[in-house]
């Protein structure tokens, strides 16, 4: 699972250092914010927060990045990150619902940013293809000799698996932590703790190159046009890419409700909901290790089939009468999210060219800041409404639907449905 190259494995730990603080600082803002507010609306809020402004913004300040050729522009992303969340820390301790909001808009820009740029580096690296800003050359990722042996395919699922681990490991562990540290410290010094993770982290990625040679002086308006262009001359992408954000809608209107549901419907308490999420984390590890065992496998069925298990978990919590059961349906939505991102991921970079890899990372977490915007609003409304169940129904319901369009794209015969040779990537 480790990657061969030192540069990837500081890009990993990096990468796990800064989920890890994120949960934190997601649980903390998630509990105060309801505690303050007693509001399905107001947590809604946090979350709309995080999806607008990123949405509209990340991808302009990735194809700015990528125009420059300094080697710690990365680290100065997460040295920002650092700053907004000390901010967010001092807005708890003397609660302003407008100033949080505002704050965690601007974070959700530097961190879907900073993400894009990392995993795109990442893949860079893993196919020979970047440098450091010292000039040495990439490739390390296989023994000598090993990467032209592999496609470029396998390469990028490895490190996408990779990648993915530590992101679902972040998420087994993170939230228990984060309502861990809220309950023995209080959300304020929570959220310092999370500031602290991004400074380790920018030193981990400093001299990392983020530079992506345009074949000119392209305006960051020409290289957003570049990228824009590739998504309409592949229809197969752009299919993948809505069918993905209208599925976010209805998979999100689940999340701004879940701290309701665990506190009001099941009477669970703090610690109740962080070990709901945590249950959820603990399942999407599985699935990581899942997906990275199964680099070898066609893409289009492990979409489909982690999109099913999320929808039987979401109507499993619409019926689950207990936490126990909650957690259960949790675990396995879990599995299903270790399965899926990673593959659409994986599919997106497959149908991309590398250069437009981090704008096209950057377009996937719009789509991943946008939509669960839209369902937040969307879960919030339906629960204020009805009740938290029927929000939990509702996304089950038609998450379930949308498996059938996932399973056409399965069937289509694209590339996405074609199989590495086996063996020819070691998990």
């Amino acid at each position: 699972m480790l990657p061969k190259s030192a540069r990837l494995r500081r890009i990993l730990f990096a990468y796990t250092v800064n989920e890890l603080g994120t949960w934190f600082g997601y649980v903390a803002l998630a509990l105060s914010i309801y505690d303050h507010t007693h509001s399905a609306f107001a947590t809604a809020g946090l979350f709309l927060a995080r999806g607008l402004l990123p949405a509209l913004c990340a991808p302009m300040l990735v194809a700015r990045v990528e125009r420059s050729s300094r080697g710690s522009i990365l680290a100065s992303l997460f040295l920002l990150e650092a700053i907004a969340t000390v901010g967010l820390a001092v807005l708890l301790w003397h609660f302003v619902l407008a100033g949080v909001l505002v704050l965690v808009a601007i974070d959700g820009v530097l961190a879907v940013a900073a993400t894009a740029l990392v995993r795109a580096s990442a893949a860079r690296i893993a196919l020979g293809e970047d440098a450091d800003a010292d000039g040495s050359s990439g490739g390390e990722m296989l023994p000598s000799g090993a990467e032209r042996s592999l496609s470029d395919d396998a390469a990028q699922r490895q490190v996408s698996a990779a990648l993915n681990f530590a992101f679902m490991g972040a998420f087994a562990v993170g939230p228990a932590l984060g309502a861990l540290l809220v309950h023995a410290l209080g959300a304020p010094l929570t959220m310092l703790v999370d500031a602290l993770t991004f400074p380790l982290a920018g030193v981990l990625v400093l001299g990392l190159r983020t530079h992506v040679e345009d074949g000119g002086e392209q305006t960051i308006r020409e290289r957003l046009l570049t990228a824009w262009r590739h998504t309409q001359l592949a229809p197969q992408l752009r299919t993948l890419l809505l069918t993905e954000a209208i599925a976010i809608v209805f998979l999100a209107a689940v999340e701004p409700v879940e701290v309701v549901y665990v506190k009001t419907t099941l009477a669970a308490g703090d610690l109740g909901y962080g070990l709901l999420v945590t249950s959820w984390g603990i399942g999407a590890a599985a699935g990581a290790v899942v997906f990275a065992r199964a680099t070898h496998r066609p893409l289009a069925p492990m979409l489909t089939g982690g999109v099913f298990l999320l929808a039987l978990a979401y109507l499993g919590y619409a019926a689950a009468p207990t936490l126990a059961l909650a957690c259960v349906a949790a675990f396995v939505g879990g599995i299903g999210n270790g399965i899926h991102w990673p593959s659409l991921i994986s599919a997106v970079q497959k149908l991309t060219p590398t250069e437009l890899h981090g704008r096209l990372m950057s377009a996937v977490g719009s789509i991943n800041a946008l939509c669960p915007a839209l369902g937040f609003i969307l879960g919030g409304t339906v629960a204020a409404l009805t009740s938290p169940r029927a929000a939990m129904l509702m996304a089950g319901v038609v998450s379930m639907a949308l498996t059938v369009t996932f399973l056409r794209i399965s069937l289509s015969g694209s590339a996405l449905a074609t199989a590495l040779p086996t063996g020819s990537v070691s998990s």
